[in-house]
């Protein structure tokens, strides 16, 4: 892990200004076409590392699914926030996105001192924070919310697939693809698509 002090940059900075509590957030599903957007926020103990831990895209699913519970339970504190299909369409992505990982540092059972967001927005909170570009590839903290959260959807989408056989969310998890833009074609959109997207409102019967 020769990357984990660069990964422990933002956070090592931040402790030395005096903050005590920093939780990393990360959202996972903007680019879906169905289902929620997952955000989760991480605190870790200072100077903690946790071998593996990288950008959730740059891990494959088992990789994930391997460190989930390691970060679960040897993390500070883990909090995790949901904004579901029909909160995306009225708010927009962006906002849905923001709103879910407001949640997330607002679930975690230890409160944040500061905040490391990734992106280029802040969350909607009265809490200081630093919104970070690639900040899934540049903090640690923010690299842990980013498995928590993918993984958490993941299994949601898993579980949706069941519910709503026939557009193949367990193995797309509701993102663009050919298979699933051809089932909503051929079975029309199903309760958990997001109705303001291109690619499902053209099919929407209201």
């Amino acid at each position: 892990m020769s990357d984990t002090p660069d990964l422990l940059r933002y956070e090592t900075e931040l402790l030395r200004a005096g903050y005590v509590s920093i939780a990393g957030t990360d959202e996972a599903g903007r680019g879906p076409l169905a289902g929620p957007v997952v955000a989760a926020a991480v605190i870790l103990h200072p100077g903690q590392t946790i071998p593996g831990v990288t950008d959730s895209k740059k891990l494959s699913e088992r990789q994930r699914e391997k460190l989930y519970p390691i970060i679960m339970t040897e993390a500070r504190g883990v909090g995790i926030g949901i904004c579901d299909h029909e909160e995306i369409d009225k708010m927009n992505i962006l906002r849905a996105s923001l709103e879910a990982m407001r949640r997330a540092v607002m679930a975690l059972p230890a409160a944040a001192d500061f905040l490391l967001v990734d992106g280029s927005f802040t969350v909607p909170l009265e809490i200081p924070q630093q919104a970070v570009i690639k900040g899934d590839s540049l903090s640690l903290s923010i690299a842990a919310a980013s498995i928590i959260a993918k993984v958490t959807r993941d299994r949601l989408m898993v579980e949706f697939d069941g519910l709503y056989p026939g557009y193949g969310f367990a193995g797309h998890k509701g993102y663009p693809s050919a298979s699933h833009r051809a089932a909503i074609a051929s079975l029309g959109p199903c309760p958990i698509h997001r109705k303001s997207f291109r690619g499902v409102k053209e099919f929407v019967n209201e």
